[in-house]
């Protein structure tokens, strides 16, 4: 139990940007159809132990909307403690899923319906359809999205490839996220890896390909729907500069969540011009 809870402090000090409000929880299901952004954020998990994840979500609970155990992590850990990380993250009202890596082996091994049972019977919320590692055709992406929303699960999708290299093609991702979308999926992920090097929209210095970038933004024009995957700061901090304090970002490391949500907020240097957005504070005396 919190000894200070957060009503306590100022809001022009727990929000100086005014956007985020006493939480800044939104379902996925209510991020695709907003009409005011809340940023969502996604934290990739690559192996936390039940401790460390109880203590995740008690320090920063509140500021994540979805978890994904990353890769094909979920299989490895002992039963009793993957059912366990999996109630604690929907007690906090959390989105949790398998990375989008299981599946893809799911359909190399053609095991899908295997995997939704399984993956359902856990007590999963969401999935991921990607194919970052294998080629998945159209009428075989669209199948799969459909059938996680016949069993009740989030759809996050994702776009483009793992390989090293690997550029986005702003026409196809516009066109697929639009395909995506009609077919029931929430959200779409624009791939950069837990790395995010040398992928997507960034450079082998973790940098944008800010070229690439305005091509995206030009071909989709509404980003409200598009997670970017940003586990570097400087990726976080150029996609809140550029788009604002309700980006919606992926593949955060657990020890970053808190330092997301203060530049999210304009709690930190990097973004601290968020907080003139907010009506000026007058202490009563």
């Amino acid at each position: 139990m919190r000894s200070i809870p957060r009503t306590s402090w100022p809001a022009a000090l727990f929000d100086p940007s005014g956007q985020r409000g006493m939480s800044a929880r939104a379902s996925l299901e209510q991020s695709a159809h907003r009409t005011t952004g809340r940023g969502l954020t996604m934290v990739i998990d690559k192996g936390l132990g039940r401790h460390s994840f109880s203590d995740l979500l008690e320090t920063a609970g509140d500021y994540m909307d979805c978890i994904k155990l990353g890769f094909g992590t979920a299989p490895l850990y002992p039963t009793d403690l993957l059912l366990s990380k999996i109630e604690l993250a929907k007690r906090y009202g959390l989105t949790v899923m398998p990375g989008g890596t299981l599946l893809e082996t799911a359909v190399q091994q053609d095991i899908v319906p295997t995997f939704f049972n399984t993956i359902c019977r856990l007590g999963f919320n969401g999935v991921e359809i990607s194919d970052g590692t294998i080629e998945l055709s159209r009428s075989k992406r669209t199948a799969l999205i459909q059938e996680g929303v016949k069993n009740g699960l989030r759809v996050v999708t994702e776009y483009g490839k793992k390989l090293n290299g690997s550029l986005i093609d702003a026409n196809l991702l516009a066109v697929t996220a639009d395909e995506d979308w009609a077919a029931g999926a929430e959200v779409l992920i624009v791939e950069a890896r837990e790395s995010g090097v040398g992928v997507g929209i960034f450079d082998e210095k973790g940098d944008c390909r800010e070229d690439v970038l305005n091509s995206v933004t030009r071909m989709l024009g509404d980003v409200s729907r598009i997670m970017w995957e940003t586990p570097l700061k400087q990726q976080q901090v150029l996609l809140l500069q550029t788009f604002g304090s309700d980006v919606n970002l992926g593949n955060i490391q657990p020890s970053d969540v808190l330092s997301l949500e203060t530049m999210r907020r304009g709690l930190r240097s990097d973004t601290f011009h968020f907080g003139s957005k907010a009506a000026p504070f007058h202490y009563m005396i």
